[in-house]
């Protein structure tokens, strides 16, 4: 048996499971029952406030046609895929790695593909506010530029950079 690590161990997998966050589950349940999911998103504050454990499963909710109570169903194909971290259409990105402008256009040359199995290719670039400007602003350019099957979901942790 392999050990995994409590954060992800204990992850929520549901909307409902997200405790102290219902301001940002409720936005994105809102926009699945309306179907205006839009092409970015950005979750900030400081360390610990649930940036990281909220991200990963609103990447299913994009993925699926019919969300039961705009949560992912997590038996599914697309939502085991993306629990598993094997979903093609799911890029998680380490901002503080990667934060040079050269990490950026070579994001910029996977965005020419479209996604294999679900609806969107999305795009989890964890601690944006560790980019340097010059990255940003390519990742801007990018986010301008985007079309309707890329969603980008920003984590920033830095309450003054990048809001």
């Amino acid at each position: 048996m392999s050990y995994q690590v409590t954060a992800r161990k204990w992850r929520p997998m549901i909307f409902d499971d997200v405790v102290g966050q219902s301001h940002v589950t409720n936005t994105l349940r809102n926009a699945i029952a309306s179907n205006r999911v839009a092409h970015a998103y950005i979750f900030s504050g400081t360390r610990g406030c649930g940036k990281t454990t909220t991200s990963p499963h609103s990447c299913p909710f994009a993925q699926l046609p019919f969300p039961v109570n705009q949560n992912p169903d997590n038996i599914c194909e697309v939502c085991k895929e993306i629990i598993e971290g094997r979903g093609l259409d799911v890029i998680e990105i380490d901002g503080a790695s990667n934060r040079g402008v050269e990490e950026i256009r070579n994001l910029r040359d996977s965005v020419r593909y479209t996604p294999t199995r679900g609806k969107y290719k999305i795009y989890i670039i964890d601690e944006v506010h560790m980019l340097t400007k010059e990255a940003f602003n390519a990742l801007l350019k990018r986010l301008k530029t985007s079309d309707a099957r890329r969603i980008y979901i920003c984590h920033n942790g830095s309450a003054t950079k990048y809001q």
